[in-house]
Formats: structure tokens, C-alpha cells, sequence
């Protein structure tokens, strides 16, 4: 419990701090301080927390879990659209449609869900988040999600430029280059200011995320972005973590992935709400709802799992 209330203070404290700095401070910075942490910062984290980790056991069943839990999502989504259809006569606008089912498959793995599953799990089980998010949440954000934001959208896009957004993302080749440099012993010095980079990278992601919240006002689609809610981060983590123990996946590795299923809707849900014309409105209200609820469910799946 200790624990989860010194997440809490931090968790809600960082947050509150973006919010407060993001309407104080130029419009244009939450973006800047997002190019940083995209290019610098979330690179460095991951390189000094894959020298941490285990990498032992099978891990690399992570990403295997998260194509599972983002197209039970999208499925469960798409079943509660008919079943409205049915009750009603009458379906949401495609638009709305595309907005719901990617709120619904996609979660804030990355941003949100390393902090809080470092602070709560530990170092040891960081790759698990790590996995889950960066080869799976990424390619489920921006491979699927943008196959149905053209399904439901109103524009036509290149696929050129989002492959390439892709192939260039810093954090997968920081991945990579991190798995390779684990082998290279550096100096203790080198070794802390690292880490410090790291946890310095984690904090601010997290103002970042109370930055994009200060400029959420949208709260008018509070149904259909609670049906997205309950799928995301009560459904989903509730179906499939109650199957871990069949992947043989127990402890700390089994919370990791709870805890990264039952994240929040994604950002990348409402950026591509903005680039393909989706429900815009529906998109922002369920990233603020997800961050609200996520600090009611947070200790409900460390309780069960």
C-alpha cells in the first residue's frame, strides 16, 4: 500500500504539474518537450533500464499477449456497436465508429505505462512493459488502428510516410542498439548518470501527459467513450489476465501485463482521430476519462493479480 500511495503522490503530482505548466507556457511547448523525449528521452530510458532487467523466461511472449488483448479490444468494441445497432435501429457515424474501437484496442503503454510499472513491479520485469509496448502496442497503434482510421475516416492517406514514421521511431532502434550494449561494461559514474537520465525521462513524460490533458475540454461524448473505458481497462484485462498461467506467466511478469492492458487509451488514438478524420470529440474525452479511471482500477488489478 505504501508503495501505491508514493505512486499516487507522484503519479498524480507529475501530472498535476503538467497541467498547470501546460496553460501557463506557450502553446507550442508540450509539443517541443514531446520531439525531446520522442528523440532523446525515451531513448536513453530504455537503454539504461535494458541493462537492468531480466531478460530471462519467455518474454518474448509480451508481445503475443498485447496483439491478443488490442484485437479482443476492437472485437468487443465492434460487438457493442451492433449491439446498439440493434437496440436502436440505428448506427453511430463511421467516424464515431473508428474512434470507439481504437480507444477500445490501443492503451498508453508507453508514457504511462513504464513509470508505473517500474515504480510498482520494479527494474526486473521492465523488459516485460518494454516488449508489450514497443513490439506491440506501437505496430498496434500504427499498423491496425491506421488499416481501420482509413476504414472509418473520411480522408486518404500515403502509407509511405506512416511506414516510414515507423521504421525511423527512435525508440525501436534504442531497442535494439540497448539488447547489444548490456554486454559493454561502462564506468559506475556513467552507469548512475544513466540511470538518473532515465528516471529524468520518466518524469517527464509524465508532465507531458498532464501538458496534453490541460488542453482536453471536450467531456460531451461521455457514453460512447465509457463503453471504450470499460473495454479497454476492465474487460480486456479481466479476460486475459485471468489466462496468463496458461502462457505459464505468474508474479511479477503476469502484473506487468495486467497493469499494460489495463493502461488508458493511447495518444496515438487521438492523433489518428486528428490525421483521418474520426471522431475527434469522442477521442479526447476518452483519454481523459481512461486517466481519471485509471487511478480507481490501478489497485484493484495489483489486489487480484
Amino acid at each position: 500500500m505504501i508503495n501505491l500511495l508514493e505512486l499516487y503522490v507522484k503519479l498524480v503530482g507529475l501530472v498535476l504539474v503538467g497541467v498547470i505548466l501546460g496553460r501557463k507556457l506557450p502553446v507550442t511547448f508540450p509539443t517541443r518537450l514531446g520531439q525531446f523525449l520522442f528523440w532523446v528521452g525515451v531513448p536513453i530510458s530504455i537503454v539504461s533500464f535494458l541493462r537492468q532487467t531480466d531478460l530471462s523466461g519467455q518474454i518474448w511472449i509480451a508481445p503475443v499477449i498485447a496483439y491478443l488483448a488490442i484485437f479482443l479490444g476492437a472485437f468487443l468494441a465492434w460487438l457493442g456497436i451492433k449491439g446498439q445497432a440493434y437496440l436502436t435501429n440505428s448506427l453511430p457515424e463511421p467516424s464515431t465508429q473508428g474512434s470507439l474501437i481504437l480507444a477500445a484496442m490501443v492503451g498508453n503503454t508507453g508514457y504511462l505505462g513504464f513509470p508505473i510499472t517500474l515504480a510498482m513491479v520494479g527494474k526486473e520485469y521492465f523488459a516485460w512493459a518494454l516488449f508489450y509496448d514497443l513490439l506491440g502496442s506501437l505496430f498496434g497503434a500504427y499498423g491496425l488502428g491506421v488499416l481501420l482510421a482509413v476504414r472509418f475516416g473520411n480522408t486518404v492517406h500515403n502509407y509511405g510516410h506512416l511506414a516510414k514514421a515507423i521504421l525511423i521511431n527512435p525508440a525501436l532502434w534504442s531497442f535494439g542498439f540497448g539488447l547489444l550494449f548490456r554486454q559493454v561494461t561502462i564506468p559506475t559514474v556513467w552507469e548512475f548518470c544513466l540511470d538518473k537520465l532515465a528516471w529524468s525521462a520518466v518524469a517527464l513524460s509524465l508532465i507531458l501527459i498532464g501538458m496534453r490533458l490541460s488542453r482536453l475540454n471536450s467531456w460531451y461524448k461521455l457514453k460512447p467513450a465509457g463503453t471504450s473505458i470499460i473495454i479497454k481497462m476492465l474487460l480486456v484485462p479481466l479476460i486475459l489476465g485471468s489466462t496468463l498461467p496458461v502462457f505459464g506467466i505468474t508474479g511479477g511478469a503476469a502484473q506487468v501485463i495486467v497493469l499494460q492492458m489495463a493502461m488508458p487509451p493511447a495518444f496515438a488514438t487521438l492523433v489518428l482521430a486528428e490525421t483521418f478524420d474520426l471522431d475527434r470529440d469522442l477521442a479526447v474525452t476518452a483519454l481523459a476519462m481512461g486517466a481519471m479511471v485509471l487511478l480507481v482500477t490501478l489497485p484493484m488489478w495489483l489486489w487480484l493479480f
